[in-house]
């Protein structure tokens, strides 16, 4: 706990570690807290009667609330849960807001090594379901799918000893702001991405189907996975499979974000059926790494092939293993979720179409909705 309140980066650990976590009260509205919370978090909804200094329903629940264990008080920005807290301590419960609120829970990054395979560590962003990886050997490393807080895969390489020697994105995003292009540009190396979700993009390095990135003395292999973006691609290193946006342990990637038209989403699905059916051509042993969760409570984001295959939590992909293209098609044309929130702007911004303004962190908060069901 910092000096102001929980840091969003100890509340994430408390809550996935399995160590005793706070009881997380959320005051922000109920509709707000439908879209995006934190896993386990309780809801009172009381923001408007804060902001106007009103704790009546605050104490009229107090009840309802524990004196034997640390609440965490949650708002929007930090500023209505400090005076929640403050409210609950005069009356003596451990209480403390989560510094930033749910900007800060947006922001906060965990690192994992993957132990199932060697030379990758995941970075995970609890609150937003978006997960990067770097892959490493022989003191050299490349930066996959970062996001926009670069320092983040500085430190991790720092931590290692390692020096990045690339960094590259799976696909245009639409979801985050890409710190690809910024992590290459300070470091003076080359930034990877598959030539058809370049968008125009100036001083990129194009990668291909079947082409490698050299990282110490093993190689990172590229594989074309077209269907979420035409650009998609997932890489191999070791018995490591990042699939990226293409494969996610419970979906995969929608493939309407660049077109809605029902034409062209049910091509894009064909296209992804078809990338989905040659990397489950690969052995049951490998270690799926995807580029998002939502909900997964596994850490790291991490399972092996044969597993996928067995269980009946991925529904599209089942489809693949049948061979059924209809049943997958239809299935995602019909089941397809909100897109995510401003999309439009933060793939201009990736692009380098548009200059990321003061509001460049807020684009990409709230909850992932990158699955295609």
């Amino acid at each position: 706990m910092s000096k102001t309140g929980y840091e969003p980066s100890e509340i994430a650990r408390r809550v996935q570690d399995g160590e005793e976590a706070p009881f997380i009260l959320d005051v922000r509205d109920r509709e707000d807290v439908e879209k995006w919370e934190i896993p386990g978090s309780t809801n009172l909804p009381i923001y408007d009667e804060l902001l106007e200094h009103d704790f009546s329903t605050l104490e009229d629940n107090l009840d309802n609330l524990p004196k034997d264990r640390e609440i965490a008080v949650v708002c929007a920005a930090g500023i209505t849960s400090a005076r929640a807290a403050e409210f609950l301590r005069e009356r003596g419960y451990d209480a403390e807001s989560i510094d930033d609120g749910m900007n800060g829970w947006g922001r906060a990054h965990r690192r994992y090594d993957i132990g199932a395979t060697d030379g990758v560590v995941q970075i995970v962003r609890p609150g937003t379901g978006c997960v990067s990886h770097l892959v490493y050997d022989d003191g050299e490393a490349v930066v996959v799918d970062p996001s926009q807080y670069i320092e983040e895969y500085l430190d991790a390489a720092d931590e290692r000893d390692l020096d990045i020697v690339g960094v590259a994105d799976t696909h245009a995003h639409a979801d985050h702001v890409s710190g690809a292009r910024r992590l290459a540009g300070e470091l003076d190396v080359p930034y990877y991405l598959h030539r058809e979700d370049t968008g125009g993009l100036d001083g990129v390095s194009e990668i291909a189907d079947g082409d490698a990135v050299e990282v110490g003395d093993r190689e990172l292999g590229v594989r074309h996975t077209p269907g979420h973006t035409p650009g998609s691609v997932s890489f191999e290193y070791g018995d490591a499979l990042l699939s990226g946006d293409t494969l996610f342990l419970r979906s995969v990637g929608r493939p309407d974000l660049e077109d809605s038209s029902e034409e062209a989403v049910r091509e894009a699905a064909k296209r992804l059926f078809e990338s989905l059916d040659a990397l489950t051509g690969r052995d049951d042993e490998t270690v799926v790494l995807p580029g998002h969760f939502d909900g997964e409570e596994v850490r790291p984001v991490a399972t092996e092939l044969g597993e996928l295959r067995s269980e009946a939590t991925n529904e599209l992909l089942s489809y693949v293993e049948d061979g059924d293209e209809a049943a997958f098609v239809e299935t995602i044309v019909e089941s397809l979720a909100d897109e995510p929130a401003n999309y439009n702007e933060i793939k201009q911004i990736n692009w380098g179409k548009e200059q990321p303004g003061s509001d460049v962190e807020s684009l990409e908060l709230g909850p992932n909705n990158c699955a295609a069901n």
